[in-house]
């Protein structure tokens, strides 16, 4: 047989290529062979079968012993060399040189030996019962702009993609270990939001992957969400050794670290660089392109450095509370900083131990001149925390990732501060990681290290260290924060061992019966989790059930707050305290607190069977506070029936030896003021009396019959459950009026009779919102395409926080019942101020100015354009600006001094 036509046998597999063409996996003939002791090129005939190369002298001898065999495994290289037609096996302990008779049977047999090493590689990963995946799922692999969804795998150092799960046969698959991978930058030019393009969109989660090999371009994986983007790019950044060795001193270091896959036994866990300081930083630890940026991180080194150094005491706390919250408010406002203070309080957390280095070094003589540079002169003592003791290893020709330290017990030594200096650091730490992480994986693979190595149950830095890994998995999964942590949060952090608590913060939620439910909670806990635990605990349905919580606010008595169920309940409180402080001039009001509320706010009549006896009790005494304040209609007759069952519900049976007394207390809480106010003292001896009667009557019912005959009787009222706003029309000569937002229409009662003037069904209400200080409702007469003569323009003038509870209840209700009004949009394709306009709205009359956002205290105003946005109901183009995002907090903007302060 010809060398020259070489013979390609029969097994195959897929290729890497756009019209999967079948690769051979077998192949013969002659090629020269670089060896002998004189080093000199013979003519050996070559076999590739099973997997292994195996050659003869001649293809006479096949039936002999074979001169020798190449294993081509997953350590195995296979590369071009220098000379014609020349290129090179390396299999880890020997080097072989071939070279073919021209350039196209080299590749010819570069390409079959490579996809055997894969498929070897490939078998030898799947056959083992310890590899398991680090991470898989379907992703759009896309090689020389062809796309393709396959079942990706990480299996190793191994990234394999199948054409389904569960087949072991790959289509093809990247050796990671010297590969690059880069998060594809999405650059915009515009400053608008509007319709982002499906690229622009789908760059953001795409992530590439460059192969060592030269001339091979790059393999571009395109994910289908954030977290799967984040994820993929986390772990391929991790076993290709976190890309190029570049950055400063610092990453150079966790660089190396990375290639060593974080040997513990490593002497570069000793450098200095990477230990506990008490000096000032001359230099970043991370990389930072401005002057200004790397000024600000040499300040915020030395913010950490006044934090460990002065040992916590509860008088003088807030010294600690306030260094903590400035630090992490400057990274959230700079957020390039934040790995910068992530990785100063890794090295400040990081003891100097007392190992020396002597007998037992290995020295690898193959060392590259950059790795080289990271080794001082041994006479420095550069690895040992005492100048005075410790033997030194020869530096010169030795690569730091292959000096292996002998095992001997870790002893502090002189270089580390006192013992609260490192519980501090890890206190801050805590803190930190509930906010954010860093966004580069090597920094992200070097804390996970670092807490692993660190985290135990017997030491207090141990026990942070673990909490610390609780604290980072949370925030990867619910995402970052918004705002610095509150005096409540540090305070916990740093008063009790959070490692002792699953969730280390807790609060009271006040029910509307005046009980209250302490839950605990975490820095990532976002409403709705918290929402989940409070319902699971005191007997309630998840948040389809329409009760959700409330905050009150700060500087206003009367007002209260929904809370987004996507914030951070941490930012609520965080905010609050905000407000809080804004209002005593930044002086600390340490006596008050943030107060939760649980209550209706949305309600279904179809649900009512579905409810708890949990859900009914709350929902008695939510109507027993519209009633007493004048938001029920109901006879004076009606009223006292009422309030018997109430005081049997809340108080007992009626005990006639303290019938004045409980009688008194009873009209209090349960009769409606307006018929009390006008009563005189006869008048109100007399209509205890009544109650009294009335209430003895009910003895001995229990409290689920009381709540069942109430709720009867208060749900004949055809706006039970509504929320009701009392407003201004605008368009007639009515004095007040009371809007009356129910699930499937908007109403306009009457004031005292409470009566129906007007019912706007969601199905004909075309847009709504703030219009300067007004409410804005356009309506059409039917609901058809029509001209605009049929459309219906009203403004009621409302208090600007009610505009926004308003807006955002109607949004709610309408996306809750699934509603598709002519012209909503779809999901996530709203316009730049997250508003959209019907297509039968035309430009109405008049300038509609923006209204200032009057938000919820859990979020900005962008909150309340993702409420809306997330469910395609939304405000008109003109009046969106009820939603519009501010700087200041946005509690701030909800009451009447802030804008007279403006």
């Amino acid at each position: 047989m010809d060398a020259s036509m070489p013979s390609l046998l029969m097994r195959t597999s897929y290729a890497d290529s756009p019209n999967k063409k079948m690769e051979t996996l077998e192949k013969v003939g002659h090629l020269a062979k670089l060896g002998g002791k004189l080093k000199t090129w013979r003519k050996r005939w070559f076999v590739l079968k099973n997997g292994t190369l195996t050659y003869w002298k001649s293809q006479h001898d096949v039936n002999r012993k074979p001169q020798g065999q190449i294993a081509l495994d997953e350590a195995c290289r296979i590369n071009r060399a220098d000379g014609a037609s020349t290129f090179e096996i390396d299999t880890g302990k020997k080097v072989y040189y071939l070279t073919a008779d021209s350039n196209a049977t080299m590749d010819d047999w570069i390409r079959v030996l490579q996809n055997v090493q894969r498929r070897n590689a490939t078998k030898l990963l799947l056959s083992r019962d310890d590899q398991k995946p680090t991470v898989q799922g379907w992703v759009t692999k896309v090689k020389n702009g062809h796309a393709k969804k396959c079942w990706c795998v990480l299996l190793g150092k191994m990234f394999l993609y199948f054409k389904a799960p569960g087949e072991t046969n790959p289509l093809g698959q990247i050796n990671m270990r010297d590969a690059r991978v880069e998060e594809v930058e999405h650059v915009s030019d515009s400053d608008s939001e509007e319709r982002e393009d499906p690229a622009q969109s789908q760059a953001r989660l795409t992530v590439a992957i460059y192969p060592q090999q030269q001339g091979v371009g790059p393999t571009y994986l395109i994910l289908p969400g954030k977290q799967e983007r984040d994820n993929w790019l986390y772990h391929l950044t991790v076993v290709s050794g976190g890309g190029p060795n570049a950055g400063t001193q610092y990453e150079q270091l966790i660089q190396k670290l990375m290639e060593t896959d974080g040997d513990p036994n490593c002497v570069l866990w000793r450098h200095p660089i990477l230990l506990h300081t008490k000096d000032n930083i001359t230099s970043p630890l991370t990389s930072l392109h401005s002057e200004t940026l790397q000024a600000e991180a040499i300040k915020l080194f030395k913010s950490c450095q006044l934090f460990l150094s002065v040992a916590v005491n509860q008088p003088g706390i807030d010294y600690h509370v306030v260094l903590a919250q400035n630090a992490l408010q400057q990274c959230l406002d700079m957020p390039e900083l934040q790995s910068e203070l992530i990785c100063a309080l890794i090295k400040q957390t990081s003891r100097h131990t007392g190992q020396k280095l002597g007998v037992g070094v290995q020295v690898n003589k193959k060392l590259a001149k950059p790795a080289r540079q990271l080794l001082l002169c041994a006479t420095q003592s550069l690895f040992t925390c005492d100048t005075q003791q410790g033997s030194v290893a020869q530096a010169n020709g030795s690569s730091p990732t292959s000096i292996q330290a002998p095992t001997v017990p870790p002893i502090d030594c002189k270089s580390n501060p006192p013992s609260y200096t490192f519980i501090q650091g890890w206190q801050l730490l805590a803190l930190a990681v509930s906010l954010f992480v860093p966004k580069n994986s090597r920094l992200l693979w070097y804390l996970k290290l670092h807490l692993s190595r660190n985290a135990d149950s017997k030491t207090d830095c141990g026990k942070y260290a673990a909490y610390c890994e609780r604290a980072l998995e949370r925030t990867m999964q619910n995402g970052g924060r918004e705002t610095k942590p509150s005096r409540m949060e540090v305070l916990s952090i740093l008063l009790k061992n959070p490692y002792h608590h699953s969730l280390p913060h807790a609060i009271p939620v006040h029910m509307m019966n005046t009980t209250y439910q302490v839950v605990s909670f975490d820095g990532s806990t976002t409403i709705e989790e918290f929402h989940g635990t409070l319902a699971q605990e005191i007997g309630c349905r998840d948040a389809t059930n329409g009760f959700t919580l409330f905050s009150d606010d700060p500087i206003e008595k009367d007002l209260e707050h929904y809370l987004d169920p996507q914030a951070k309940l941490c930012d609520v409180i965080s905010k609050w305290e905000t407000a809080l402080r804004e209002k005593g001039s930044g002086k600390f009001e340490n006596s008050r607190v943030i107060q939760l509320t649980y209550k209706n706010r949305l309600y279904w009549k179809h649900a009512a069977k579905l409810e708890t006896e949990k859900e009914r009790l709350l929902l008695c005494y939510q109507v027993n506070i519209q009633v007493v304040q004048g938001r029920f209609p109901l006879s004076r007759d009606l009223a006292l029936e009422l309030a018997s069952l109430m005081a049997q519900i809340d108080m007992g049976d009626f005990a006639s030896d303290k019938s004045k007394t409980n009688s008194l207390q009873a009209l209090d809480k349960f009769y409606p003021y307006r018929y009390r106010d006008a009563l005189n003292q006869e008048g109100l001896k007399e209509l205890q009396e009544l109650l009294s009667a009335k209430w003895a009557l009910l003895r001995g019912r229990s409290i689920l019959d009381c709540v069942r005959i109430y709720l009867t009787c208060a749900r004949k009222w055809p706006f039970f459950g509504a929320a009701l706003f009392q407003a201004k029309p605008r368009h007639s000569d009515q004095a007040m009026a009371w809007l009356a937002v129910s699930e499937d229409a908007l109403s306009v009662l009457e004031l005292s009779s409470m009566a129906t003037i007007a019912r706007y069904p969601y199905s004909s209400v075309m847009t709504f919102g703030g219009c300067q200080d007004d409410f804005m409702l356009v309506v059409s007469a039917e609901d058809t395409l029509q001209s605009a003569s049929n459309e219906q323009k009203l403004l009621f003038a409302m208090s600007k926080p009610k505009i926004l509870e308003i807006t955002l209840l109607i949004a709610d209700y309408m996306n809750a019942l699934g509603h598709t009004l002519p012209g909503t949009p779809q999901m996530n394709t709203l316009t730049r101020n997250g508003s959209h306009r019907s297509i039968r709205s035309r430009a109405l009359p008049g300038s509609l100015t923006g209204t200032p956002a009057h938000n919820t205290l859990n979020s900005h105003a962008t909150h309340a354009n993702n409420t809306l946005t997330s469910h395609s109901h939304t405000l008109n183009s003109h009046v969106s600006h009820t939603l519009s995002s501010h700087g200041q907090p946005d509690i701030l903007k909800s009451t009447p001094d802030h804008q007279r302060h403006k």
